[in-house]
């Protein structure tokens, strides 16, 4: 390009001399001053020249400045060094029927995120991401990363284990507005550190951390000072990725394992709760963990065109004492669900979200994309927690949960769902005929109903 209008100049300033030049061939003293007046603008073309130079080094240096649907990022003209700000708000409002008069019904402020993550040097990551939403201020995430090869990349600090499925996917892009019951029984953030990577071509993916260990449902409060930590492990493939055309190239199967030593009260869940984020089971105030812990959670994803689908099953195993001189009791509690959605308007299904072909535009007649969805999960709590570890009066031992719901993608940012959850509560034998607790006394029945911002 700078070539093209260096020879562009040449040609402009040199045209209204041809013929003058021709013409003074013949006269000696006008030829020479022609001469040094060509020669001067010949100075000029040159000093041009290394202006355009100039100006395309520093073209070529200048930052980058991005802003569209997946944030608002700055990065070096090589993409060596880059930092992005992205966001995330969550507006709901909880509506239940039938509650026993229970004053539940709620607008709040789900989760209010500021994510920052940042390159150095191409192989340096790092990510930071408070949570403003709820009661309170958190840190969720803060996570420093080291890329070696595609195949071995580090992660230390605080973030989510590789165990869970519908954990891993995050909280802007799943089927439905709140996790299922499955994720009750796998950790939210733990601090430690990880080894992840691809290899067989992009097929398969590996990840094996060694963390604090958290109990069930729960978070690390940024610090662990004991010496039981959690080992973690997931292999999760996508063997049919590189054969476009197949059926089954959306297909994604895996496993992850996790084994560890949970003490104290801190080592039993706080509570499993429904969809409607209300508590159905906790354990005694005295009871105590003390001993090993494992999980296991096999998973999957499909994908083909609109339609998409998600399984996953968790055995949750943990060492329990009725108090600090009870004996061990192992308990093993039980998860699974399945769900599914379909695009109405025949956008890709996706497991990072549904981009709408054309954004909501009522002066143009353009509605962003309609997605059906639908849920069936179980939770199952070990019987021999009752009643020495649980009261039977005040918890359920099961929880069975229907859901279905509407996702409206006013654009890859904005998104509008609505969805209903009912779910059904078993009890141990030894449960009186009415529950203690009042959500207990009949089904939940929840109209769920969010507005979200997330790029």
């Amino acid at each position: 390009m700078k070539k093209n209008i260096q020879f562009s100049l040449a040609v402009a300033i040199a045209a209204p001399f041809t013929n003058v030049l021709s013409a003074a061939q013949a006269d000696g003293a006008e030829s020479e001053a022609l001469r040094e007046r060509v020669h001067a603008l010949e100075q000029e073309l040159t000093t041009i020249s290394k202006r355009l130079d100039s100006a395309d080094q520093a073209t070529a240096t200048a930052p980058k400045v991005t802003l569209n649907d997946k944030g608002i990022s700055l990065a070096s003209a090589d993409g060596a060094y880059a930092i992005k700000f992205r966001g995330v708000a969550q507006f709901d409002s909880r509506l239940f029927f039938d509650d026993g008069g229970m004053t539940n019904n709620s607008f709040l402020l789900r989760r209010a995120r500021i994510i920052t993550e940042g390159v150095f040097a191409k192989n340096f990551t790092f990510q930071f991401v408070p949570e403003f939403g709820g009661s309170s201020v958190s840190i969720l995430d803060a996570a420093i990363g080291v890329t070696l090869d595609k195949s071995l990349q580090l992660k230390f600090g605080k973030f989510t284990p590789p165990l869970g499925l519908e954990r891993l996917q995050g909280v802007c892009w799943t089927f439905f507005n709140e996790a299922s019951l499955v994720s009750n029984l796998v950790p939210v953030r733990d601090v430690g550190a990880q080894v992840s990577g691809l290899f067989a071509n992009g097929t398969v993916n590996y990840a094996v951390g060694v963390f604090g260990g958290v109990a069930d449902n729960a978070a690390s409060s940024n610090s662990d000072f004991d010496n039981d930590k959690d080992l973690i492990a997931r292999v999760y493939a996508t063997p049919f990725k590189n054969q476009a055309g197949s059926s089954l190239q959306g297909l994604s199967l895996g496993v992850a394992v996790s084994s560890g030593r949970a003490k104290t009260t801190a080592g039993r869940t706080a509570g499993y709760k429904t969809d409607g984020q209300q508590t159905f089971f906790s354990y005694a105030a005295a009871t105590t963990a003390d001993g090993r812990t494992w999980r296991i959670a096999p998973q999957l994803d499909y994908r083909r065109g609109s339609f998409g689908a998600m399984g996953e099953y968790v055995i949750s195993a943990v060492h329990v004492r009725q108090d600090v001189a009870g004996e061990t009791t192992k308990l093993e509690n039980k998860a699974w669900q399945f769900s599914s959605g379909y695009v109405l308007t025949g956008e890709q299904s996706s497991y990072t979200g549904v981009v709408p072909r054309t954004n909501f535009n009522l002066a143009a007649g353009t509605w962003g994309a309609f997605e059906v969805v639908a849920r069936y999960s179980n939770l199952n709590i070990d019987n021999k927690a009752f009643p020495l570890f649980a009261s039977p009066a005040t918890n359920a031992n099961e929880a069975s949960s229907v859901g279905l719901g509407l996702n409206w993608y006013l654009s890859k940012v904005v998104l509008f769902s609505t969805d209903y959850y009912q779910t059904r509560f078993g009890f141990n034998s030894a449960a009186p005929t009415m529950p203690t607790t009042q959500i207990l006394r009949q089904d939940e029945k929840a109209l769920i109903m969010r507005v979200q911002i997330a790029f």
